[in-house]
């Protein structure tokens, strides 16, 4: 099958999409479940070869994927702990406790500063997420702000410690991939990131400078902030993510116990509750997860890593090629970290050719894998983000800058004059 035509189902998933939503000027006219199902069908049947049960079956392997399924469970415990805490009061108690002490023109930078410490210090974006888009989205109900471009703020700031952290999944594989340490790869990434990251204060600080709200006058309790400190604290200690969620639930069923909000059936139904409200970000993990196996499959990566590799000349071209090659690669796969165990060996082997240090690779890699993870509407972190904030994920991504911005300063330090890319990437 030609690379072209293994690559369309994506294309009609987001003509289906995104080009109904824009043409009906409403993104909840055109259900992503929906869209995903109608690019599957259409998947299975350019699918050259065998019967239609195997096409179903390579389908069903990449639904079933290890990745995918943990994910899902992600997705189940964080419902189940975001209703819970919000049927106990920990959410309006900590949004009574944040907009007590922060004034409102410091809000966006705060909510944006205090992404960027937890990603970074947890190096997962979907537990950032998880922990803050329910207290931010709430933020917003109550200052009048819009619920979107709240969530926007958490969601960037998730993708600065994805990026830079030395824990995160994609500095495990960018680092692996090339052979280079994860001191090394910090060095080279830090810079583009924190240059980022500033750029991104700075537009939160005047964005912000006018924003004013009245400050809660119920009493803030505390002790109903446990389960959010409690899922933090673990987060930082490194404990797993479902761990820490499932710690979290029980958290709020002993504090829901205590203040007599929750008896046992009234525990399990605040948590069935929440699980029901991922089922639409689940239907869609799976079907993404099967299609995007039937791409694999029909040769699209292949497709990909042989164009981007096939013309090259110099050393800026093999940099962009890498670049080009890790973000189409995630186009297609909606993960970063399999984009860059994707790419990786044919980068490695690229900048090998051109004498590109593995820290520069491995940072190229990092930073445009999260570029493009951070903007794609069917990202797991995109997906979670839209489910726990009840808007859609394209609504988000209008009011999103840190991606952007971190592209755009990535390819900077591509094209910059070499006098001035040592200076901005170590090489």
């Amino acid at each position: 099958m030609s690379g072209p035509l293994a690559l369309s189902p994506l294309l009609i998933f987001l003509s289906v999409y995104l080009i109904s939503s824009l043409v009906a000027g409403d993104f909840y006219k055109v259900p992503v479940t929906a869209a995903f199902l109608f690019a599957s069908v259409y998947a299975l049947a350019i699918t050259r070869g065998g019967r239609l049960a195997e096409r179903i079956d390579i389908f069903s392997r990449g639904a079933g994927d290890k990745n995918v399924l943990v994910m899902i469970w992600i997705f189940v415990f964080a419902g189940a702990f975001a209703a819970t805490a919000k049927d106990i009061g920990a959410i309006d108690a900590t949004v009574n406790l944040t907009l007590s002490l922060l004034p409102g023109r410091f809000l966006y930078a705060g909510l944006f500063i205090a992404a960027c410490f937890i990603s970074f210090a947890i190096g997962t974006s979907v537990g950032t997420i998880v922990a803050l888009v329910p207290i931010a989205s709430a933020i917003a109900g109550e200052t009048g702000l819009g619920v979107a471009a709240v969530t926007a703020i958490i969601t960037g700031g998730a993708f600065f410690g994805d990026n830079l952290s030395f824990i995160s999944d994609t500095t495990v594989a960018s680092t692996k991939t090339q052979g280079c340490s994860m001191k090394d790869k910090f060095k080279a990434n830090a810079i583009i990131a924190g240059i980022a990251a500033v750029i991104v204060l700075l537009l939160y600080l005047y964005l912000g400078r006018g924003v004013q709200y009245t400050h809660p006058v119920g009493s803030v309790q505390p002790v109903k902030l446990l389960p959010y400190v409690l899922v933090i604290g673990l987060a930082l200690a490194g404990i797993n993510v479902i761990a820490t969620l499932a710690a979290g639930i029980l958290a709020n069923g002993i504090l829901g116990f205590a203040y007599g909000i929750f008896d046992w059936t009234g525990w399990f139904v605040s948590a069935g509750n929440g699980i029901s409200g991922m089922g639409e970000l689940i239907i869609v993990t799976l079907l993404a997860g099967g299609m995007l196996e039937i791409i694999r499959h029909n040769g699209g990566m292949d497709y990909i890593v042989g164009q981007m590799t096939r013309r090259l000349s110099g050393r800026r071209g093999a940099e962009l090629s890498i670049a080009a090659m890790v973000c189409l690669v995630n186009f297609c796969t909606a993960n970063n970290t399999i984009a860059i165990l994707t790419a990786g060996p044919i980068a490695k082997d690229v900048s090998g050719r051109f004498g590109i240090s593995p820290r520069r690779t491995a940072s190229l890699l990092d930073t445009f894998s999260c570029f493009v993870q951070g903007i794609i509407p069917y990202g797991a972190q995109m997906l979670m983000a839209s489910g726990l904030a009840a808007v859609a994920s394209t609504e988000i991504i209008a009011h999103l800058y840190y991606p952007f911005v971190l592209g755009g300063v990535a390819l900077l330090a591509i094209l910059f004059p070499l006098k001035f890319r040592k200076r901005l990437s170590l090489r």
